[in-house]
């Protein structure tokens, strides 16, 4: 076991520390490299990570497996959190909250991007600060996705596209470059994504610009080895492997009569760090979507696949020299790119040992490529596609025989009882696609996207319109399919396990809108559950294992981390960390942390004792302002005693989260508007053509009505009567969906009456062009019932039989008293002091003029203090004349742990 590195800092020390460096001068001043690169202990290549997880990946080959074995399925029971650490709190303090970075461990240190853009080393057994780093020179680039290590200090990122190299015993600041190209050639915006380091080489990437590339650097000063682009300079050419040369820029077609290159103008960037292949000595990235010329959306000023976007890259690790390459989509116009880190892996394919790297995320696709040449392992299939002669298409694109996520969008039927349903299921009238009188989603040829019809080409055999599926085309008018830009696998991290040969896929289902003047390549549908899970697929042969819906986007940051105990750890973004069995895919064990995850766990093992840390800090993709942010750094061991301030072992439940996608605007009160809806116009009060039959996303004015129960809304298309100079001129739709509750289709100057007599949200959209979306909010006020709830006991013991948090059991019961006639009709919740979340009842039993509401002891627990609590009962019932109400009542409980 090497010695950890335990030179501490305390408040002062470390805003001295602080300030010295906010003086430093950018280049190396101090520490000279030596003779030999140095790797931090405990890298590997292939091989499973033990004590240490030196890499944002754990190995090079970004296999995020470790080979401790301590904790196991059967002890499970005994993991809980041995400390916690407000990062943003360590001098020199801030409030900033939010990150995405995973953290690494050398010698039982661990070493993480802050909230704010700095670095920070703490001591993996305490949770102490060893040192802090930040710099109010240059400044800091925020959103950050893990440093790396080597040669005895600490990469990372800074203000101003900076490389840094700290000291790793110290951090203090060895060198800070602005990487560019021997002729001071821009590489683009280098600030979020995570460093490599191998063999006295430090790897960045930069993204978030039109064009960016991946750069090598020399560990010892910064200074520049080499440099390749997505997105290749005229008249470059490569020489592969197999001794072919060709001209990568020819793919982007010609240069346009003003000049601008498209291949040059913005390319294509690497959004996620690469993976190392030490015996082949090989460099692995992976680049994305071609973004230039107008829109990434458009394709049609850069006739031809497109090199290198959208595609894994294969390099001299030493030289940059190109070695071969492997497109997964020619010509992307859909921002489908698959940018997840390269995951390398040795298996055994029909018989025969095979050096594979995994690529494939956004797609819902898993290319299994030879390493050595990149060719396909397992089968894949250049399909026939649909074509828009506007867009240069290609005529096929490549498909791996086994498909993890569905291929095509669920035109499911509009029903109450069809609520969520399929996860992969269409907002309506997308595509043409809408309800008749049953609620059936048909195509309608008739519709909106009959305009394209002229452009269409259609594989031999098709159904001949656009189903929603993989790589529809689009133009000007919206075309909804499936996965979307933050769906499917995205960015987060896959897992692959020596032991059960299984390669873990964490994923998102986030459907979006293409066409060529959408915001963000593509406007994901709004009023749609934005959701996802986890699933697991056989290396050898690509074929599911098992898969975890579990219900919250995990393809931003929420990679697993496996182990030789086949035990699977990930975090979610609603701040539970979770353990799952690694074989079936079964959660066995949770706990809430208290802030959103986008980071992924990692395990390392200090004096014998095996750890588990998760970086809980919150983030925002996709469901924005409702995840709850942090700064918190999480450790756990077997029987690991650490309490928060409520005398829990766990942190209260988060903020309830935005699952459907958001409607645009703000919620404006009914009573206000009339309780009337306009369809179909960018204003309320704007007389203008520009204003009239808007297919804007906020062309229902309010996007966001707010109503109590009982509310009857008007929503009106409206003419001359209402706008003289600008009326409407089409027919639009309120079409209700997912319940089907309504579907209006009114010409200019009618009007449709609805009255909203249960509590809910419920969004519409127009059949029209479906990107105008609204929302009824449908409220119920609370009544207050004083002293007709009453606790089954006036003390609540919660604590825990074995001192640990997996040891409070038991249930909380409590007795509702309701008026007469009244009755139970749902919703029954407990409101606490320690969360905004509601947590709701394990069982309710309703008798006449009386309902007993359970919850389940754990759930109540990391919600409430210690002390005299007021907790709150909350239920939703149907008065005498069958009107839904919502009634509450308070009672105080004294709380024990």
């Amino acid at each position: 076991m090497r010695k950890r590195l335990t030179t501490r800092w305390g408040a002062a020390g470390i805003g001295a520390l602080a300030l010295a460096l906010a003086v430093a001068a950018s280049p190396a001043y101090a520490l000279a490299r030596p003779a030999e690169p140095i790797p931090p202990a405990g890298l590997t290549g292939l091989e499973p990570t033990g004590a240490n997880m030196p890499t944002v990946g754990g190995n090079l080959g970004n296999q995020h497996y470790s080979g401790l074995t301590q904790i196991t399925p059967e002890n499970l029971d005994r993991l809980a959190p041995a400390w916690r650490t407000h990062v943003s709190a360590v001098a020199p303090a801030s409030s900033h909250t939010g990150q995405q970075t995973t953290p690494i461990v050398i010698d039982g240190v661990i070493y993480l991007d802050t909230p704010s853009g700095g670095v920070i080393a703490v001591d993996g057994v305490t949770g102490d600060p060893v040192w802090k780093w930040e710099n109010t020179v240059y400044g800091l680039s925020g959103t950050r996705r893990g440093v790396s290590a080597g040669d005895g200090r600490i990469y990372t990122l800074a203000g101003g596209n900076r490389v840094v190299a700290l000291d790793q015993a110290t951090g203090q600041e060895v060198w800070a470059v602005q990487p560019t190209g021997p002729d001071g050639e821009d590489l683009g915006r280098v600030g979020k994504v995570a460093t490599v380091y191998f063999d006295g080489i430090v790897y960045a990437h930069a993204a978030d610009g039109d064009r960016g590339a991946v750069v090598a650097l020399d560990a010892s000063d910064g200074s520049y080895k080499w440099h390749f682009f997505g997105g290749p300079k005229r008249g470059e050419l490569f020489t592969g492997l197999d001794g072919v040369t060709f001209d990568a820029s020819a793919t982007w077609g010609p240069v346009l009569p003003d000049g601008t290159d498209c291949s040059e103008e913005g390319g294509a960037t690497s959004w996620i760090h690469g993976a190392v292949d030490p015996d082949l000595s090989t460099y692995y990235m992976t680049f994305g979507n071609a973004r230039s010329c107008t829109s990434s959306q458009n394709g049609s000023l850069r006739p031809g696949d497109n090199l290198f976007s959208s595609t894994l890259v294969a390099v001299d690790a030493a030289t940059g020299a190109y070695r071969w390459h492997y497109q997964s989509i020619h010509h992307d116009v859909w921002d489908m790119d698959n940018v997840h880190p390269p995951t390398l892996a040795d298996i055994v394919v029909d018989g025969e040992e095979r050096k594979v790297v995994f690529y494939g995320s956004k797609s819902g696709h898993q290319f299994v490529l030879d390493r050595t040449n990149g060719k396909p392992v397992l089968p894949v299939t250049e399909k026939e596609m649909i074509t828009d002669s506007r867009q240069a298409h290609t005529a096929t694109q490549p498909f791996p025989e086994q498909r993890l996520l569905p291929e095509c969008l669920v035109w499911e039927k509009l029903d109450p009882a069809n609520v969520p349903g399929d996860p992969w299921r269409a907002v309506p009238n997308y595509n043409g696609y809408q309800p008749d009188a049953d609620g059936d989603l048909v195509f309608n040829p008739d519709s909106y996207v009959a305009v394209d019809e002229p452009f269409l080409t259609y594989p031999d055999g098709h159904v001949g319109h656009r189903e929603g599926c993989m790589y529809d085309p689009q133009w000007d008018v919206p075309i909804l399919s499936t996965t979307s830009q933050n769906g499917g696998g995205d960015w987060s991290n896959h897992s692959y396990s020596h032991s059960t040969n299984l390669v873990y896929f964490p994923y998102g289902t986030n459907p979006v809108a293409h066409w060529n003047g959408a915001a963000a390549n593509g406007q994901r549908a709004m009023g749609q559950y934005q959701t996802g899970g986890i699933l697991a697929y056989d290396a050898s042969t690509g074929e599911v294992a098992w898969q975890n819906h579990l219900g919250t986007d995990m393809s931003h940051g929420q990679g697993p981390l496996t182990t030789a105990s086949d035990l699977l750890f990930v975090g979610q973004i609603d701040g539970r960390l979770l353990a799952m069995d690694a074989v079936t895919g079964d959660v066995l064990w949770e706990f809430q942390t208290g802030s959103g995850i986008a980071a992924a766990p990692v395990t390392y093992e200090v004096d014998g004792e095996q750890y588990v840390a998760i970086f809980a800090a919150g983030s925002t993709n996709p469901y924005g302002s409702s995840v709850t942010q942090g700064d918190s750094l999480w450790a756990f061991k077997l029987g690991g005693d650490y309490i928060t301030e409520s005398g829990s072992q766990e942190g209260p439940m988060t903020a309830p989260l935005s699952i459907r996608r958001p409607v645009s605007g703000a919620a404006v009160e009914g009573s206000t508007v009339g309780n009337t809806v306009l369809l179909a116009r960018s204003s309320r009060t704007a007389d203008t053509a520009a204003a009239r039959d808007s297919v804007a996303q906020n062309a229902m004015q309010p996007t966001h009505l707010r109503v109590p129960v009982g509310t009857t809304v008007t929503f009106r298309n409206p003419g001359a009567e209402t706008f003289p100079n600008f009326p409407n001129q089409k027919p639009h739709c309120a079409t209700q969906f997912f319940e089907g509750e309504f579907n209006a289709r009114l010409q200019p100057g009618e009007t449709y009456q609805h009255t909203f007599d249960r509590a809910g949200e419920y969004f519409f959209n127009d059949c029209t062009d479906p990107r105008p979306t609204g929302k009824i909010e449908v409220y119920l006020t609370p009544k207050d019932q004083p002293g007709a709830v009453s606790f089954e006991r006036g003390t609540l013991d919660l604590g825990s039989g074995t001192g640990l948090f997996t040891g409070v059991n038991g249930k909380v019961k409590a007795k509702f008293e309701l008026p007469a006639g009244y009755t139970y009709d749902s919703g029954a919740v407990l409101l606490t002091p320690l969360s905004s979340t509601p947590i709701e009842a394990s069982k309710v039993t309703a008798n006449k003029n009386r309902i007993i509401v359970q919850f389940e002891a754990d759930a109540v627990d990391n919600n409430v203090p210690t002390g005299e609590v007021t907790l709150t009962l909350r239920a939703n019932v149907l008065n005498a004349a069958g009107v839904q109400e919502q009634l509450t009542s308070a009672a105080t409980v004294t709380v024990t742990k």
